[in-house]
């Protein structure tokens, strides 16, 4: 074996190394957060079918809100990493706590909003009568804890970006476990129904946010970083999140289309939809996992200066998106008699998801580039880009979508421009990263 052989076999191991022992434990702790649902809906579900209801509305308006600002993780992570890279670890910690800073009066914001609103956004959902009551509840109630998540999210940026995933992964773990057994004993032990539930899930939420501040606090401390909000800091923390949060709007806006395209095709076709659109979602966390990985990694390499070193993590990275895409897509399809029938036993539903099933196995190795792309785009900080590539292809989906009824197709067209909206993201992306604009060195970009 030549020396430039062994080199290269060296670095690969090296990069290898990193993604796993970075890639695991996020993907642990992404698996976690929707369990806390599950959670809730389980212990929930036997109070009664509107209580269940209530929940169900109020859940998806917390999720949707709290999802808008996953920016505060993203950001947060490649300005972090940057400046770990650079060799100041005091202040990466103090880019890390504006972040912080900046969830915290965010999710004052939003509390702001949500309790005088609740009873209207509830009604705006479309909850009915009997569930609306119990819907406003929960969502006035867990709208309390919304500052706590958003603090979660950008102390877990935080950590991320000082290269470690296995904090947020055990407190992932810990509040998951506090949450159910908080709502067990609030539900049915102090007989609080479904307040009960949401004031779990506040109580939990906040304790997971406390462990977070007091790992960051001592990091802090120990190396001499400021803990007092500063705003010069919190406004840069916000500018750099706007565009990452014009892309998540826009992936939120084509998510929305097709949701509203397959209720349009039927009953049937939109059960299926909701099917497909789970396990899409599970296979998503997979993926963000290395995505994850990426932005950590590639915010160090270009801190520290290492073009090179950038350059071949994204190689590698890729590398890794394609075959965990390919190993989603052939568990997909391998597994299909086996999960299908988990999810519903009716015989229309089953026949109208195992076509566009096939499509969501076949465009996975796409999807794995995208991901991993995006989280190097994330990681190098090219928050603006992001951000206009999102925008082109939600432009390219919504028309080609919302002509799928109008031609007399069916879920598998519709997922089939799902599969093209993909591909775009990967043109799009691919086009950067092989330009090399993306990579800007330093502390800073």
């Amino acid at each position: 074996m030549s020396q430039a052989t062994a080199t290269s076999h060296s670095g690969r191991r090296r990069h290898d190394r990193e993604i796993v022992a970075l890639a695991v434990p996020a993907f642990g702790a992404l698996v976690a957060e929707p369990l806390f649902v599950m959670v809730d809906s389980a212990i929930v579900g036997h109070l009664g079918t509107p209580q269940l209801a209530g929940l169900g509305v109020a859940a998806a308006l917390l999720t949707t809100a709290v999802s808008i600002f996953v920016f505060l993780a993203y950001a947060t992570t490649a300005a972090v990493a940057r400046r770990l890279g650079a060799g100041n670890l005091a202040s990466a910690i103090r880019q890390g706590m504006d972040g912080i800073w900046l969830a915290l009066l965010l999710g004052i914001a939003v509390i702001a909003v949500a309790l005088p609103s609740a009873p209207w956004l509830v009604d705006v959902f479309g909850a009915s009568d009997t569930a609306a009551p119990y819907a406003t509840t929960y969502l006035r109630i867990s709208s309390l804890g919304i500052p706590a998540m958003l603090i979660v999210m950008a102390a877990t940026g935080v950590l991320r970006g000082l290269q470690d995933t296995r904090t947020p992964l055990y407190v992932a773990i810990g509040g998951f476990a506090a949450n159910g057994a908080l709502n067990a004993g609030l539900v049915y032990g102090a007989g609080l129904g479904i307040a009960g539930s949401a004031w779990g899930t506040v109580i939990a939420q906040v304790g997971m946010a406390a462990a977070y501040l007091i790992v960051v606090v001592r990091g802090a401390r120990r190396h001499g970083a400021s803990l007092r909000p500063d705003a010069a800091g919190i406004r840069a923390s916000a500018q750099a999140g706007v565009p990452l949060l014009v892309r998540t709007l826009s992936l939120r806006a084509v998510l929305m289309i097709a949701t509203a395209v397959a209720a349009r095709l039927g009953d049937t076709d939109i059960a299926a939809h909701q099917i497909i659109l789970s396990l899409w979602t599970l296979m998503a966390f997979a993926l963000d996992a290395i995505a994850i990985a990426g932005q950590a990694i590639i915010g160090r390499y270009l801190g520290a200066n290492d073009t090179e070193g950038a350059r071949e993590a994204c190689r590698r990275m890729v590398q890794w998106g394609i075959a965990s895409g390919v190993v989603l897509g052939a568990l997909i399809v391998l597994a299909r008699p086996l999960f299908i029938p988990l999810f519903t036993g009716d015989q229309g539903v089953q026949s109208t998801l195992l076509p566009a099933l096939l499509v969501v196995a076949v465009c996975q190795p796409i999807a794995g580039v995208v991901f991993v792309l995006d989280g190097v785009l994330m990681g190098a900080g090219d928050g603006r880009y992001l951000a206009w590539a999102m925008l082109i292809t939600l432009a390219v989906f919504a028309p080609v979508a919302l002509l799928v009824p109008m031609y007399g197709g069916g879920l598998t067209a519709l997922w089939w421009g799902m599969a093209l909206m993909m591909t775009v993201r990967m043109v799009t992306l691919w086009l950067r990263t092989r330009s090399g604009r993306w990579i800007v060195t330093g502390a800073t970009r």
